[in-house]
């Protein structure tokens, strides 16, 4: 792809992310949520746009839009592409869309062209992976694998209204949800492009990198436990102050996690201190804690390390520690033959690449359980996302359109 074509596909995908932008239930800011008008107007626009690069167009049984570009043999397997059309509430207007329009520029190619490759080429826009109107996250690309759980049809949003209600109101049909799951040798490999959502590429002035793996996590609620007493008259060898051992957990929190390393993060996000007076010792501070990684047996090292240094701390002080897991996702890893793929096809175009982690979660979650799964993602300034300063360069966009043009040649040819 020479310089010009690459550009004007870049400055195409702008415009284009600017369409979809205005797209919004809110005049002053982008949301986007599942089974929405927006939502129907969104697939009716990125439909038209797979039409025009020579894809036939269908919007599934979940609302998810389709489209494919024919391989050399009618029925091939294919190389899916593609990312979400849905967003958070107030939000940025790459997170998800730069994915399906990148894709859209790659198949564009090959159509311009009247090139054929030896499997076709798919592209999903995911309905609904934020989960912003029910709760309920990667509903579109769960349902491409069949794991659609039945008693998500009768999850209500915020004004009562049930999923299977909202399918019914969309033009949809709730009995026939499985018809949106594929064959496992329906695609022989997915690839989704997105932002980064952080700060990495930016820091290592790299346009794009490819992504090892999607962390784990792991999420608790902890309490620390002792005695409230009078500010003025309990002795300080005497208190048994649970804040003082919050605080000086949260310190080993961030410390004892850089010394792991391997890209693991640990954040204490919530912290709730009682009685909550200033002239009363802290008898009771429940805290959150959310440590993620690339790889499960490291990140259930750290937490093990973490919770051994908490109960250590309340021992020590004479005071009471609790800890509650609420939320456990493994870590995904990508295909490690998908990873070298698009590393040699961003070597191809910048010069060199840069391997790491997705801290934030993503449809190719759901789709590693079904197929080979690889991320290539693209720099966002100050790695701000879920956010209206959201913000890519169309320069970095023309080498991802490159790079990702160069990787599905090569995967599917």
């Amino acid at each position: 792809m020479n310089h010009a074509t690459r550009q004007q596909a870049a400055e195409r995908v702008m415009a284009r992310a600017d369409a979809l932008a205005a797209i919004s239930e809110t005049q002053d800011s982008l949301t986007r949520v599942y089974l929405s008008a927006q939502h129907l107007q969104a697939n009716q626009l990125v439909g038209q746009w797979m039409n025009q690069a020579g894809m036939t167009v269908w919007q599934d049984s979940v609302g998810n839009i389709c489209g494919r570009y024919e391989g050399e043999q009618e029925g091939a397997p294919a190389v899916l592409l593609g990312s979400h059309l849905d967003t958070v509430r107030n939000a940025g207007r790459y997170d998800g869309m730069l994915g399906v329009l990148t894709a859209i520029e790659v198949v564009d190619s090959l159509h311009q062209q009247g090139k054929r490759l030896a499997q076709a080429v798919e592209i999903v826009g995911f309905c609904d992976e934020e989960g912003t109107r029910f709760g309920i996250t990667l509903l579109g690309s769960l349902a491409l694998t069949g794991t659609w759980p039945v008693g998500w049809l009768d999850t209500c949003d915020a004004r009562g209204i049930s999923v299977a209600q909202a399918m019914v109101q969309a033009g949809l049909d709730p009995s026939r949800v499985a018809m949106a799951a594929r064959r496992p040798d329906d695609f022989s490999a997915c690839l989704e492009l997105h932002i980064e959502q952080g700060p990495c590429l930016e820091q290592a002035g790299l346009a794009l990198g490819v992504v090892e793996a999607i962390n784990g996590a792991r999420r608790l609620n902890c309490r620390f436990t002792g005695e409230a007493g009078h500010a003025g008259t309990v002795p300080m060898a005497h208190r048994k102050d649970a804040l003082a051992a919050a605080a000086e957990w949260m310190v080993l929190i961030e410390n004892t996690t850089c010394q792991h390393g391997g890209n693991l993060v640990a954040t204490v996000g919530e912290l709730r201190c009682l009685p909550g007076a200033v002239n009363v010792i802290p008898g009771e501070v429940a805290l959150s804690l959310d440590i993620r990684g690339p790889q499960d047996a490291p990140l259930d090292l750290l937490l093990t390390a973490l919770l051994t240094q908490a109960q250590a701390i309340a021992a020590r002080r004479g005071i009471h520690f609790a800890a509650d897991e609420f939320y456990r996702i493994a870590a995904t890893p990508c295909d490690t033959r998908l990873q070298a793929l698009l590393a040699e096809a961003v070597e191809s175009v910048q010069g060199k690449t840069l391997s790491l982690p997705s801290g934030a979660g993503h449809d190719t979650i759901a789709l590693a359980e079904r197929w080979p799964v690889g991320m290539l993602f693209v720099r966002c300034r100050g790695g701000v996302s879920h956010h209206p300063a959201e913000s890519v360069m169309a320069e970095d966009v023309a080498l991802a359109i490159d790079a990702f043009t160069r990787a599905v040649t090569r995967l599917a040819g």
